[in-house]
């Protein structure tokens, strides 16, 4: 793997989340009807990072849960070796806005997996989607609701998340396979 470049720093990180809270309150009057939930691993510190932002903007605690969709994924075959890491949400959908939240869009997959596991749950009022970065090839017909950035890649290329929680910096990384 060699990385190509840098598209965001910890300053650009900050500011994208800012905006993108600013759009998730805009786009629904507000957060009161709001219910974040990551995609684990890194969706989930993208969701912590925008419920911050909203809470300093709003002044409200959004709740918040985190999922693994593992188990929800079309594209792993009967003999795939995955890692159940568990899906903790502490409130209902009923009724609500969820916020999907996760660092990467590509195929779509993820994304379907998700919408899958919160169906489960019950009947939200509306799910949407929120992600850092878009890098384009989709395999299924989604898009993300509200996206920081958007990098079109090469099936070569990849994109790197790395959050100061789990790497010791933030940044956003593009780099060839």
């Amino acid at each position: 793997m060699t990385i190509k470049g840098k598209l965001m720093d910890a300053e650009g990180m900050k500011n994208t989340f800012r905006r993108l809270a600013h759009q998730v309150i805009e786009k629904n009057d507000g957060v009161e009807e709001l219910a974040l939930i990551g995609i684990k691993t890194r969706g989930v510190t993208v969701a912590k990072r925008i419920r911050a932002a909203l809470e300093e903007i709003e002044g409200v605690r959004v709740p918040m849960g985190e999922f693994d969709i593992a188990l929800y994924r079309d594209d792993l075959g009967e003999n795939s070796d995955i890692a159940f890491l568990g899906s903790e949400i502490d409130f209902g959908v009923d009724g609500k806005t969820v916020l999907l939240c996760d660092d990467v869009l590509y195929t779509g997959r993820t994304v379907r997996a998700a919408i899958s596991e919160v169906m489960q749950l019950g009947r939200p009022k509306c799910i949407q989607f929120l992600v850092l970065v878009d890098r384009g090839h989709r395999e299924l017909p989604f898009r993300a609701d509200f996206t920081g950035k958007s990098v079109p890649t090469s099936r070569r290329e990849g994109i790197m998340v790395h959050f100061v929680e789990d790497d010791k910096e933030d940044g956003v990384y593009i780099f060839e396979k």
